[in-house]
């Protein structure tokens, strides 16, 4: 076993599970494979990657994150109404329904429907998780050291 802490510059092998306080699995692979990262690429959020500092190979630990440091809090101005027209006519337009627009950079940009009235569809490209407490479980397999790329 090494003794190796998750810190930047280590590649990681993990499982970890997010979940609902009540329980409710979102995302886990303990049942599948194990997830490998490296600390700093952008595959987990930065605030996640703050949880796995320090944590060795064999760790395992469950920790509370608030919406402010999982995926931030419901914004209003995130909310956004379009008319009917603005949408293909033979696209379905029910609350529920992701919609994938591209940003003004040209990125793609989901949106869930929330309300459709009439010829108002309003739309909402907060993250579907935003304003949520999160259970966030890890276990941690491995730990190496990143070395250069060959």
């Amino acid at each position: 076993m090494n003794e190796l802490p998750v810190d930047k510059g280590t590649r990681v092998k993990l499982n970890f599970a997010l979940k609902f306080p009540d329980g409710e699995v979102i995302d886990s692979t303990f049942e599948k494979e194990p997830a490998s990262l490296e600390i700093g690429d952008e595959n987990l959020p930065e605030n996640f990657e703050t949880y796995l500092m320090g944590m060795k190979a064999g760790d395992r630990d469950s920790f509370q994150v608030p919406p402010e440091k999982a995926f931030g809090q419901h914004n209003p101005n995130n909310v956004q109404t379009f008319k009917r027209h603005e949408f293909s006519p033979d696209m379905v337009l029910e609350p529920g329904v992701m919609i994938s627009f591209a940003d003004a950079r040209q990125s793609e940009l989901p949106g869930v429907v929330s309300r459709v009235e009439g010829d108002e569809v309003e739309v909402d490209f907060n993250h579907p998780l935003a304003g949520r407490t999160l259970t966030f479980e890890v276990e941690i397999i491995d730990v190496e050291p990143v070395g250069p790329a060959h």
